[in-house]
């Protein structure tokens, strides 16, 4: 493919975590990090170490560890969103260790995992979202219902704490996430569905908005994953999935008048008939579950999922960039396409080339390598810009204004997707690792593999 991990990358404003790619480069050195890093420098690095490993872009490889062990201090003080500094620095520094076996990954990971255990000194021992690395206080978002935790954020911890531990040999990191899901399990469920918010001081529900998009989905992604992570022994990670997924396909799958299927949202049992980018993970995530599904019901796993990436595929065929709107609608006579102005946004996202990616090693069905080329083809003409890539502001036009924001996930994901896509099934062979949801590969029973990273 064309695409190239931008040079900018290398660049002086390398520390900063989101880049400006429009800026020229050296002048963005002073750049602040994403909004909830908690003053933890170097996202775009961290989040891009794997990426570059597997690529066999050794020089910038050598130069973004360099820059790990030299350069990044997390003796910081700031808003840390919990979730976003373990997906995206947790699990970056996990992965980049498990592939080269350099001990400095494993113990800046360590040493960052430590400093996120205050945020679950909570009456439930739910955490807490947002945490001073600094000084181990830890409050909830703002925005949030009354206080309340966030699904997808205390669900998306399993898989990089269990490796937490098993490095430390300290079972603290394994206790806490078991401890979340001793909470999930114990709680009535509307519908057998997991609404968004959970309060960590009483650890009910909040409010009854169900969704598979934002503020739901990488739960769902965690269960299964965290079931193939063990490698199929964790049976109850497994139940939990298999009785989720078949609320969500009572309750939320629906089909379109012009046939295409999509996942609602739910709120309160009203639904609202949009679909976000954000949950176009699913169909990657329910082909993967189909592989270990019984006999009875494999095939319509894998035909729901092939139809969700199709809905996807769509979303971004029916727009003039071919590249997909933040959230599309199934309402008034549209069928995924974005409704709203304030939807009409592509901020670089990797959710549908994942279900692609899944979707292409579990069926090898050559219309995803061909759909990941037209993304190729989208990316290259709309988002290329001088320093990188930037995300557009509307899907819909072809002469789009560019946001000037390079997101840390690009690297990690929606060009790892892409690379994988077109690579022999063994490169990260979906039997030996699972992928956070950053697309940061962790081992799937705790041995180092010999990483086989050259394409064919």
């Amino acid at each position: 493919p064309p695409l190239q991990v931008p040079s900018s990358y290398t660049q002086p404003g390398v520390g900063v975590a989101s880049p400006h790619p429009l800026v020229l480069k050296g002048q963005i050195s002073s750049c602040s990090s994403f909004a909830h890093a908690g003053g933890l420098r170097g996202a775009t690095i961290v989040d891009a170490l794997d990426s570059l490993y597997i690529m066999e872009l050794k020089e910038e490889f050598q130069e973004a560890k360099n820059w790990v062990e030299n350069s990044f201090d997390l003796n910081v003080n700031g808003e840390a969103s919990l979730f976003e500094v373990n997906i995206r620095y947790v699990g970056g520094l996990l992965a980049a260790y498990y592939l080269t076996g350099e001990e400095v990954f494993k113990s800046k990971a360590l040493e960052l995992g430590e400093k996120l255990l205050p945020a679950f000194n909570t009456p439930t021992g739910i955490p807490r979202g947002v945490i001073n690395l600094g000084s181990g206080m830890s409050w909830s978002w703002g925005w949030a219902s009354a206080g309340s935790s966030i699904l997808a954020e205390l669900g998306t911890l399993h898989l990089e704490f269990m490796h937490l531990s098993e490095l430390s040999g300290n079972p603290i990191y394994t206790e806490k996430v078991m401890n979340i899901r001793k909470v999930l399990n114990r709680i009535e469920k509307p519908q057998g569905l997991y609404p968004n918010f959970l309060s960590p001081a009483t650890g009910n529900w909040v409010q009854h908005h169900v969704s598979i998009g934002g503020l739901g989905d990488s739960f769902y992604e965690y269960l299964l994953k965290s079931w193939l992570m063990s490698d199929q022994k964790d049976t109850e990670a497994k139940k939990m999935y298999d009785d989720a997924l078949e609320a969500i396909e009572k309750h939320l799958v629906k089909k379109s008048a012009g046939g295409l299927t999509y996942i609602a949202e739910w709120r309160g049992g009203i639904l609202d008939h949009k679909m976000g980018h954000l949950a176009c993970f699913s169909g990657g995530m329910i082909a993967l579950g189909a592989e270990h599904a019984g006999e009875e019901k494999k095939q319509h796993q894998l035909d729901l999922a092939a139809e969700i990436t199709h809905t996807c595929h769509e979303s971004y065929a029916r727009s003039d960039t071919k590249l997909g709107p933040e959230a599309f609608r199934f309402d008034s006579g549209t069928e995924a396409v974005a409704t709203r102005i304030s939807e009409r946004y592509y901020i670089l996202r990797p959710e549908v080339v994942e279900s692609y990616l899944y979707l292409w090693r579990l069926t090898h069905d050559p219309k995803y390598r061909q759909w990941g080329w037209e993304m190729v083809k989208a990316l290259e003409k709309y988002c290329r810009v001088e320093a990188g890539y930037s995300g557009i502001r509307d899907v819909y036009t072809t002469n789009p204004s560019h946001d000037n924001m390079q997101q840390s996930f690009f690297l990690a994901e929606t060009l790892k997707y892409l690379y994988l896509l077109f690579c022999e099934d063994d490169v990260l062979s979906l039997e030996d690792w699972v992928f956070n949801t950053e697309a940061h590969p962790l081992p799937i029973n705790h041995t180092n593999f010999p990483v086989k990273t050259d394409m064919q």
